[in-house]
């Protein structure tokens, strides 16, 4: 579309009505600017909210990949419905993301196939085997965002260190999921009362607390920005303000899925809530949301990981982890807001602004900008179900509930992505 007037919604943040024209892929005017001037289209938002277009840090788009999981196509589809309009996509594919090709790949199918904007993010070690170091010079040539090593552990301090230096040469940001492999071992679930009751196999707080200290020593002494991603203990929380506090180069991520959720949701065997890491305790719930609310955590991120049903028809140990969470990751962070939880400003900022600033982006509504947007209605709801989910992956946190917040219209540079004109 060459113009679009979208008029009645209210900004985001300071919840005032205005009139926003889109022109070109930009924001032409807002305001008083707008309102009179000519348009192709017109968007009535009354009723909703006009946000920035949501930005993911972690999210699994299975492409390459054998397909069964989902591709480039569904998963960004999916995110679209979300209100997600730049998508980091992590290295988690098959082949594994650690060369320029495999970079080169997904670029070209995000380029045709993809109505939001995909980032890839390259392994840091060959293979994500952790232990030699990918060609990260090259992978940020391609087009690399940052270097992660996925879910996987880096296999020793030592080689964290090498990655650590080696990125810091090149100014790239790493990303990790801290996790000492030793302590966690063949766990699945938090190490606590839960665990203990259903036999459950646990990994301990301090399987995450351990590593993330390891991280911050070892960002400290080589200077390079690090990302720490999908954080669940209060302690690693008070870890990451004392590290900011003495200067150190960090940010950090929360999965929307640990603010909402404790162990008790593992409490019927439901293996749709086997994740990595696993859902802690209120203690370490209501920890990770203070930190969203005070800034000490950057950003919420989906974390989203589609599945086939298969792997996760099983008994638990056996399944996979992960949730398909794209597409209500916005509901459950209203949710959060209706119970007091969270402030609906302070959930806007930690999907837009907060993960933006960690990529080096922006996202913002205002004259001359990208035309990255959401609008949607956080007093209407909708019930996820086969009919209405995009995603491959139907193994959703809240299925066949009634979830607030509607996306009405997604737009990324200023084109279409929800709802789909191919639909």
């Amino acid at each position: 579309m060459s113009s679009l007037k979208i008029s009645g919604g209210r900004l985001a943040g300071n919840n005032t009505e205005t009139t926003m024209l889109i022109r070109d892929g930009q924001i032409a005017a807002l305001g008083d600017a707008a309102v009179n001037a000519p348009a192709d289209y017109d968007f009535d938002a009354t009723g909703c909210t006009l946000a920035p277009g949501f930005v993911d840090l972690c999210c699994n788009l299975r492409e390459p990949g054998n397909g069964q999981k989902g591709n480039i196509a569904s998963e960004s589809l999916a995110a679209a419905h979300g209100g997600f309009t730049t998508l980091c996509a992590s290295p988690d594919t098959s082949p594994v993301n650690d060369s320029g090709a495999v970079t080169n790949l997904i670029l070209d199918v995000a380029a045709k196939r993809s109505g939001v904007r995909v980032l890839p993010v390259g392994a840091i070690t060959r293979g994500l085997e952790g232990e030699l170091l990918s060609d990260m010079a090259g992978l940020a040539a391609a087009g690399c965002i940052a270097m992660s090593n996925g879910a996987r552990p880096v296999k020793n301090a030592r080689v964290l260190r090498r990655c650590m230096a080696y990125a810091q040469t090149f100014g790239l940001t790493v990303m990790f999921s801290p996790e000492n492999q030793a302590l966690a071992a063949d766990g699945y679930a938090h190490d606590g009362l839960v665990a203990s009751r259903l036999g459950l196999l646990g990994i301990p707080e301090v399987a995450e607390t351990a590593a993330v200290m390891e991280m911050l020593l070892l960002a400290e002494e080589t200077g390079v920005r690090l990302h720490l991603g999908q954080l669940s203990c209060a302690r690693s929380v008070e870890m990451l303000a004392d590290a900011r506090r003495r200067g150190i180069a960090v940010t950090a991520d929360v999965a929307m899925h640990q603010l909402m959720f404790t162990e008790d949701a593992l409490a019927g065997f439901d293996s749709r809530y086997h994740v990595r890491p696993p859902l802690r305790s209120e203690k370490d719930r209501q920890a990770l949301l203070a930190g969203v609310r005070e800034g000490v955590i950057d950003a919420v991120t989906s974390q989203h990981q589609p599945h086939d049903s298969a792997a996760k028809q099983a008994p638990m140990a056996a399944t996979e982890p992960g949730l398909s969470t794209i597409e209500s990751t916005l509901s459950m962070g209203l949710l959060l807001v209706k119970r007091g939880e969270l402030e609906a400003a302070g959930l806007i900022r930690a999907l837009t602004t907060g993960p933006a600033s960690v990529i080096g982006r922006s996202a913002e509504l205002r004259e001359g900008a990208v035309a990255d947007l959401c609008v949607f209605d956080p007093e209407a709801s909708w019930t996820p179900g086969r009919a209405n989910l995009c995603s491959a992956g139907r193994h959703v946190p809240l299925p066949g509930k009634d979830l607030p917040g509607v996306v009405r219209l997604t737009l990324c540079n200023g084109q279409q992505a929800w709802p789909s004109l191919s639909a």
